[in-house]
């Protein structure tokens, strides 16, 4: 390779991890097993906890599972952002806004797998089994797999829902308990997949239900075939797949958790794109001739996250106190390198529910130290940070920015610890509330602004594990609620306007940045789009 257009210290990073990769690619027994000339394969960061993003709000989970193993009943439009058809060919909202009823499409294959063969194609019963089995406690699949339906459970679909009726076998009606304006966004979401329900009588009959999350079956554009921990997770392409797609054949995540392994991999082919490059690398993969780098701007949020049930956080002047005492602008040159903008609320600019005039903390240590003293936080004070192993855009990298705040909470007198697992580790234990606070943030599912207030602070999304802070207002969910009461943007902006000054009031966390996102690929792949609602989509993707 030439690498004469490079400095030198870049070239000898280059040279290093392309030599690491190569000599892997030579011990490994799969690279070869890899290869297909019609597949795509992607470097990805982690392993999936599930291949049911039901289960699961984790990316790397709804990257691998929502969108290439399953369809929706609708879906979003990536460039407008609007609601499109997608297993409903169309749908009718009653006049009171508390019935809506699905006209599904027909033939439909699912999945014919080496574990499954079906008899019949998607119909009203998946779509009633699926729902069914996150809203329905007593449904005999509600518990398989932990019966945890974080995303579900954080938005209140659950609850919404009163009543699911087959109307026949290509129409569906669902009632809903009063009427909500994000209803249909949210069943856009990466979450609302459709299952399928003969696969599950299938394996309930065999006494193996919790297959159906391992050696998943469904409509989607490619069709599970093995994981391997640690290495890969393999997709053959779905032969009768309903909506126009690409010719790959194979679609291959190469699990690999180091994005400058990463990055070489994609330099040498042995990757055709790779999931978040870091900041670092962004000007080497502009700078390569054979390489692609797209970026939007990102609805997200990073954000420092207290642990309001815990003393002394549980007092919000200990937590303005935190704020103010972090100077958010040297966070935004040392961690995202001008590839973010620094957040004033938990709403990104792009949204319609953005307050500009929103004003953040303020930088001011002897302003912090005062007030910490004044609420009984004393010099040598210790507490943890817990910083997320796993790069993510809204936080590139969450251990560097623990270091720098760090540095800064001593300065008023505070001793931070550093704390970080195994991402699954890291993510059970956060569930369990053990952490004094966290680095972690949120990427919009929906274009709905619902999407950040809810599953965020709300009394029940703690229960699920998004709402980090594990932060419980009444009088928050009070004006969450009175928003969906409305269907015009300015009354719904009026609650969040004051769900806005109640956050930047009581603290519960310190929102950071909302940084761009990026998709680095090789030149001869196209159909690759930034998906601002959510997980990635290979359906459009091919190889030259």
């Amino acid at each position: 390779m030439n690498y004469a257009w490079l400095p030198s210290s870049t070239v000898m990073f280059v040279s290093m991890f392309v030599t690491i990769s190569l000599t892997l690619i030579g011990c490994s027994p799969e690279s070869s097993e890899y290869q297909h000339p019609n597949g795509i394969i992607y470097c990805s960061e982690g392993n999936p906890v599930s291949f049911n993003p039901q289960l699961d709000t984790s990316g790397t989970t709804v990257d691998v599972s929502s969108h290439q193993i399953y369809d929706r009943l609708l879906d979003f439009d990536l460039v407008t952002g609007e609601i499109i058809s997608g297993l409903a060919s169309s749908w009718m909202t009653s006049v009171d806004g508390l019935t809506y009823t699905f006209q599904l499409r027909k033939d439909i294959a699912f999945h014919s797998t080496g574990y499954f063969t079906p008899t019949r194609s998607f119909d009203a019963d998946d779509v009633v089994f699926s729902f069914n089995r996150w809203r329905d406690k007593n449904h005999p699949y509600h518990d398989v797999s932990g019966g945890r339906y974080p995303y579900i459970n954080s938005v209140g679909l659950g609850d919404l829902i009163s009543d699911i009726k087959r109307i026949n076998r290509y129409r569906v009606e669902i009632t809903l308990v009063r009427p909500e304006s994000s209803f249909l966004a949210n069943l856009a979401t990466d979450f609302s997949i459709i299952l399928s329900a003969e696969y599950a009588e299938k394996l309930a009959a065999a006494g193996t239900p919790d297959l159906i999350d391992t050696h998943p079956v469904g409509t989607g554009p490619f069709k599970f075939n093995s994981f391997r921990q640690d290495r890969y997770v393999r997709f053959d392409a779905h032969p009768k797949y309903w909506r126009e797609r690409s010719t790959t054949q194979q679609l291959i995540f190469d699990i690999t958790p180091s994005s400058s392994l990463r990055l070489a991999k994609l330099m040498t082919g042995e990757c055709d794109s790779m999931a978040f490059p870091t900041h670092s690398q962004l000007d080497i993969i502009r700078k390569r001739k054979e390489l692609t780098l797209d970026e939007k701007p990102g609805l997200n949020v990073g954000f420092w996250a207290f642990n309001t049930t815990r003393p002394p956080f549980d007092k919000p002047e200990v937590r303005r106190a935190l704020a103010m005492a972090i100077d958010k602008n040297a966070l935004m040159e040392a961690i995202y390198f001008g590839s973010a903008i620094p957040a004033t609320s938990i709403i990104p600019p792009s949204s319609w529910a953005f307050q500009p005039d929103t004003r953040s903390s303020t930088f001011n240590p002897l302003a912090a130290a005062k007030l910490l003293r004044e609420n009984g936080v004393e010099e040598g004070f210790s507490m943890t940070i817990w910083a997320m192993p796993v790069e993510r855009a809204y936080n590139p990298n969450a251990m560097k920015m623990a270091e720098l705040m760090q540095r800064y909470l001593r300065n008023v007198g505070i001793d931070a610890n550093i704390v970080s697992y195994e991402w699954s580790t890291f993510r059970a234990r956060l569930n369990q509330g053990l952490h004094d606070s966290v680095l972690i943030g949120w990427s919009a599912d929906n274009g709905d602004p619902d999407n950040f207030f809810r599953p965020l602070l709300t009394c029940s999304a703690i229960d699920s594990g998004t709402n980090r802070a594990r932060w419980c207002s009444k009088e928050y969910d009070k004006l969450i609620d009175q928003a969906l009461n409305y269907t015009a943007q300015e009354d719904r902006a009026y609650f969040y306007s004051k769900a806005i000054e109640l956050i930047n009031e009581q603290m519960p966390l310190m929102p950071i940045a909302h940084a761009f996102r990026y998709q680095a690929y090789r030149d001869n792949v196209t159909g690759i789009e930034i998906n601002p609602y959510g997980g990635i989509q290979f359906r459009n993707v091919s190889k030259q």
